[in-house]
């Protein structure tokens, strides 16, 4: 399921002993455009503290409730790593956490998550052993990671100029990779809202602010109309790469 970014940041994270958690962001890569963390504020029970989970460790979802079930116990996140969201996260943190979690490395393999497509629970034989972790990590390796909160207001620049600003990001809830950005035009041509693709970004000027992709401002200003209540359905997706003369990720 397709979900907006900025609708999800009302759910609660709900421990396997039924204390409960508040999002606060999300963590990206910006190589495979995927969610590795969210930004868990403890709340009431360790009021002020901030963790990271990562999608591996969320057993359901439910939209309805607005909730995430998660494989863990308060204590394993009471005792986690703890977390500096002014600071970037840095690949020896996120070593320290994985290992406190016994969750596999997501850098460690061909795919998005290890060697698979989606984020899973971990299997024995999946746990990097200390020396492999030597051979396949390296804690001073720049790591990628952005929150989306940091994105959000970055301009867009289209191969003829600019147009608009991302306003939002959409993910899906299965593999959580980004699939789209919300580019909002109110100050250009129709002044509605769009999506474009994270595979459509051809760089990132972090310095400027700027997202950089290879479209043009016309095909965006006259790209179907994005409207936050209404799902997004795989016939809206055909639509959609159709008018930009995209191929679509799900026929890879």
């Amino acid at each position: 399921m397709l979900v907006s970014e900025n609708e999800v940041y009302k759910y609660a994270i709900d421990t396997k002993d039924g204390e409960k958690g508040i999002l606060k962001e999300l963590y990206f890569d910006d190589e495979h455009w995927a969610i590795r963390y969210l930004v868990i504020d403890t709340h009431k029970w360790l009021p002020g503290r901030k963790v990271l989970i990562s999608p591996i460790s969320i057993e359901h979802t439910n939209h309805e409730t607005e909730s995430f079930s998660v494989s863990l116990t308060s204590q394993e996140v009471s005792e986690s790593p703890d977390i500096d969201t002014n600071q970037p996260i840095s690949r020896k943190h996120e070593m320290d956490v994985n290992r406190h979690f016994s969750w596999p490395y997501y850098w460690v393999g061909t795919g998005a998550w290890g060697n698979g497509m989606y984020p899973r629970p971990f299997m024995a034989d999946d746990l990097p052993d200390a020396n492999s972790s030597l051979r396949n990590s390296n804690e001073d390796e720049e790591n990628h990671l952005r929150s989306t909160k940091e994105v959000a207001g970055y301009h867009i620049q289209a191969t003829d100029g600019e147009i608009g600003h991302v306003k939002d990001f959409i993910f899906d809830d299965e593999t959580w990779q980004l699939r789209y950005f919300i580019v909002d035009t109110k100050n250009w041509f129709s002044g509605k809202e769009v999506l474009l693709s994270t595979k459509w970004i051809h760089d990132i000027n972090w310095q400027d602010r700027t997202v950089i992709v290879d479209v043009t401002k016309e095909d965006i200003d006259q790209a179907p109309e994005y409207r936050l209540n209404e799902p997004i359905t795989r016939r809206f997706e055909e639509d959609l790469h159709a008018h930009y003369g995209k191929t679509g990720y799900w026929k890879f």
